[in-house]
């Protein structure tokens, strides 16, 4: 199965933490599935680092680097359908790194691995329990 990772879910998995629940990080470790990272994630934590908002200990670009190909990640990169397509959601999420992550959900038919249960309202299959 391919897998999309929300920012956090990425995050805590790198860092083994405990807000991970068990059948995600069972999903991520499964070496059987496809996991792959959006370049917005990168984005997101390159910006949240560079504000001092997250702490790698390293530079975002060192880090991800080495965890991606460490971890086998696939990056998705970011096409003109999925930013375009951003502009037809609804509102209910004001994220802007959450909403781009819906939309390349949806249009590349990816479940995605998320504790945010608002990206429910959108149809997105979202895999956390």
């Amino acid at each position: 199965m391919n897998l999309l990772l929300d920012t956090h879910v990425l995050l805590w998995f790198l860092d083994d933490a405990p807000q991970l629940v068990p059948t995600a990080k069972a999903l991520i470790e499964d070496g059987a599935n496809r996991k792959l990272v959006s370049v917005a994630t990168c984005w997101e934590v390159a910006i949240k680092t560079g504000l001092k908002k997250l702490d790698l200990g390293e530079p975002a670009a060192t880090f991800l680097s080495r965890e991606l190909a460490a971890n086998g990640f696939d990056l998705l990169r970011i096409e003109l359908a999925h930013v375009t397509f951003v502009e037809t959601l609804p509102p209910h999420h004001k994220d802007p790194f959450d909403r781009l992550l819906v939309a390349q959900a949806l249009i590349e038919l990816l479940p995605l691995v998320s504790a945010d249960a608002i990206l429910d309202q959108y149809g997105v299959t979202r895999l956390w329990k």
